[in-house]
């Protein structure tokens, strides 16, 4: 059990010091390296004199650099603030004013006007790590100190920072390094493909950090080259992969991508959006001796609260796949819109509560306010995700609470109709999409549809094939919920952190 994230390392720097921590396409940085450079510069900002425990905005990628910062401002006592150098510029300057970070640690080149706050570059930063400055571990964060800020997107435009506290950050890790559906392997070699910005990266690192392994980073810029995504992961001796399902959906465009080219590939952890019986089927079709982990949690919760191993069991039998049997130290409660306990197999609200609960968002008391309270004791969130929890205590997700619509009297939950959607054969990916009149009421339900290889092909019109998908799904799709109009596209908007951008989508749809 982990007490302590720094001492860990610190540890690991002693007793397996020439270990690789990270490789960047073959480029390697050991578990040394990364003490004394956190060490200098650590030592280096110490002397800046920032306000104590003040948060520090690092932007770039998957670069080492970004890692040696994290682990150098947690010994020197300040919460870090990762941002994805592909990050908007509107987003950027909307977390620079609600944030007002005391220093910002530019890996990659800042793109916004910086005004009074210092910027450290990279080649200032190199010049640190050349210092070899030893460093004492006297006011490092502890307990209830924020350890990172992740900034998450608000409903109304502007981002949320959510606070986690190396408490928070200990809950979770010591769950993921204890817990049997994940079974993390000692010094895993693990694929580090999400962004820091957003905090499934904290599923990749925390975990094989802890345990003395290695990440393999994959650069974002990879990804938009198919040939060389592909050949970089096969090249890759990862045991571990995590992502978001529409990730793995990706590296499954390659027939290469199966356990024959990667043998050693034997876990993947998903978490971030929904796992649909679709994939997970594919996937184990692809590595049939391969742990599927379905996982779930909100960014307030410190990554995930609930996991499971997909049976075989699960993807014949489930329509939706659960969501995991919850952390021993997180109760999760289903209540109603009264704030009552539900009994199990009732659909409410899932809350979570106990030690991985963030102590809220930054600088934002009002937001906070409205999500987080106290029941039975403990800190808890309100999720916004709809859910029931079975005799067993294994969580069924039901949808978002703000995913729900009313049309023609009938209450729509769009995941649910987007899954449907995915069961035909024609459609390699789809999402419904909601169309609101003046009055703010669902005129009509649309589908936007990535076709199959060939298939357009197959057909002289789009209608064609709009009545062979809706013929294609009537066993299987009530009526009310069969979007009126169908939109092809070659491809689906992706958010920052690779999820479908359904908001997105219906942003675009709303404002024509």
């Amino acid at each position: 059990m982990l007490h302590d994230m720094i001492d860990n390392l610190e540890q690991l720097a002693q007793t397996q010091g020439d270990f690789p921590v990270y490789n960047s396409l073959g480029e390697v940085h050991t578990y040394a390296n990364l003490k004394s450079d956190s060490d200098s510069l650590a030592a280096y900002i110490d002397t800046l004199g920032l306000k104590a425990k003040s948060p520090i905005l690092v932007f770039g990628g998957q670069e080492y650099e970004m890692l040696a910062s994290f682990v150098a401002l947690t010994k020197s006592g300040h919460a870090y603030i990762p941002v994805d150098q592909h990050s908007a510029l509107e987003r950027i300057e909307a977390i620079m004013e609600i944030a007002v970070p005391s220093l910002i640690i530019s890996v990659g080149e800042f793109p916004v006007d910086a005004k009074t706050i210092p910027v450290l570059k990279l080649a200032q930063l190199k010049d640190i790590f050349a210092q070899k400055a030893s460093y004492e571990l006297t006011h490092p964060v502890k307990g209830d100190d924020n350890y990172y800020i992740i900034f998450t997107s608000g409903t109304t435009g502007k981002p949320k920072g959510v606070q986690i506290s190396h408490d928070n950050l200990l809950s979770f890790t010591n769950w993921m390094i204890s817990a049997e559906a994940f079974s993390v392997p000692d010094q895993p070699q693990t694929l580090a493909q999400p962004p820091y910005s957003f905090d499934l990266s904290v599923m990749y690192w925390a975990p094989t950090l802890a345990k003395g392994g290695t990440l393999f980073a994959l650069p974002k810029d990879l990804t938009t080259d198919f040939k060389r995504l592909f050949d970089t992961i096969n090249q890759m001796p990862i045991q571990v992969w995590v992502s978001t399902p529409s990730f793995v959906d990706m590296a499954m465009l390659s027939p290469d991508f199966n356990a024959e080219n990667l043998p050693d590939l034997t876990r993947f952890y998903f978490c971030g959006e929904e796992l649909t019986v679709k994939t997970a089927q594919k996937l184990q079709e692809r590595f049939p001796e391969a742990r599927i982990i379905n996982s779930y949690g909100p960014t307030e919760a410190t990554v995930a609260l609930s996991a499971v191993t997909i049976t075989k069991e699960m993807l014949t039998t489930y329509k939706r796949l659960p969501i995991g049997y919850t952390k021993p130290d997180s109760p999760t409660f289903i209540l109603d819109e009264d704030g009552q306990k539900l009994l199990a197999g009732q659909q409410g609200e899932i809350i979570v509560t106990g030690p991985a609960v963030s102590k809220g968002y930054l600088n934002n008391p009002e937001r906070t306010q409205a999500a987080f309270f106290e029941l039975d004791g403990q800190p808890a969130y309100h999720t916004g995700d709809l859910g029931s929890m079975m005799e067993d205590g294994l969580l069924i997700y039901g949808g978002r609470l703000d995913f729900q619509i009313k049309f023609n009297g009938y209450r729509i939950e769009l995941e649910e109709v987007s899954q449907n959607l995915n069961k035909s054969q024609y459609v390699k990916s789809a999402v419904a999409v909601p169309r609101y009149n003046k009055d703010h009421k669902v005129q009509n339900l649309l589908a936007y549809v990535v076709l199959k290889e060939g298939i357009a092909q197959q057909f002289d019109r789009e209608l064609d094939i709009t009545k062979e998908i809706k013929e294609d799904l009537k066993d299987i799709m009530m009526d009310y919920m069969m979007p009126s109009k169908f939109i092809y596209r070659d491809s689906l908007p992706l958010t920052p952190n690779g999820k479908i951008d359904i908001k997105g989508l219906m942003s675009e749809v709303n404002n024509r």
